[in-house]
This record gives C-alpha cells, sequence and structure tokens, in this order.
C-alpha cells in the first residue's frame, strides 16, 4: 500500500468520506494547483500585512524627558555611612548618586551598595 493509499484509507475512516471524496481531499492537500480558496485567503492575508508598523529612518524618535527621583531616605542614610568611613580614617570615597559608595580600606576595593526592597505584597481574601 502506498502513502496515497493509507491516507485516503485513513479519511474514509476518520471522516466518514466515501473512496471519491476521500481520494479529492488528498488530491487538494498534496497538488500543487492553488485552489480559488486558497487564493483569496493569501490575497486577504497580503493585504494584512500593509498594516504592519514599519520604522521610518527619517522620522527620528522623540527622547524621553522624565526625571529621575531622587530617594533622600536612602541619601541620608548613605550620608552618615560616609561620616562614619571618614571617622575610621578613609579619605577617598566615591559616591554614585545616592545607591552606592566605593572606598578604599586595606589596599582593598569596597563598595557598599544601598538597596530599598519593596513591601512585600498582602493576597487577597
Amino acid at each position: 500500500m502506498t502513502e496515497k493509499d493509507i491516507a485516503i484509507e485513513k479519511y474514509m475512516k476518520t471522516l466518514s468520506l466515501t473512496r471519491e471524496e476521500a481520494e479529492q481531499l488528498w488530491e487538494d492537500d498534496n497538488s500543487d494547483e492553488i485552489l480559488p480558496e486558497v487564493a483569496e485567503l493569501t490575497e486577504k492575508a497580503k493585504k494584512n500585512l500593509k498594516r504592519q508598523y514599519e520604522i521610518n529612518p527619517d522620522k527620528k524618535r522623540k527622547t524621553s524627558t522624565k526625571e529621575r527621583k531622587v530617594n533622600t531616605t536612602k541619601k541620608f542614610l548613605l550620608e552618615k555611612f560616609a561620616e562614619t568611613l571618614t571617622n575610621l580614617g578613609i579619605a577617598e570615597m566615591q559616591t554614585k548618586t545616592e545607591t552606592e559608595i566605593s572606598f578604599e580600606y586595606d589596599n582593598k576595593k569596597y563598595t557598599l551598595k544601598l538597596t530599598e526592597h519593596r513591601p512585600p505584597k498582602t493576597k487577597a481574601e
């Protein structure tokens, strides 16, 4: 039995088709001929492709002007840490906004980074 015959038998059993209907279905599925229904669906798909938004190289995107919020609590705490480090005799410190302090102690480099965690989410009942 060929692959075609096996497929036709399967169509007949699963779809309850006659031999002629199953053969026609197999021919439709495996032919290179473009059916009118397929041509119509292909044309419709091509029309929908034109809706895609493409990047226009001539039109430049505006950059965001959102200002960064300064966390005053973190800034206060890091200032206090910097005072403590100064009291320990560490003179050279580099601060990065209000998030971290980098310093050198005993010929080794350290970074103290402060992270404020969000409160845990409560489960709604």
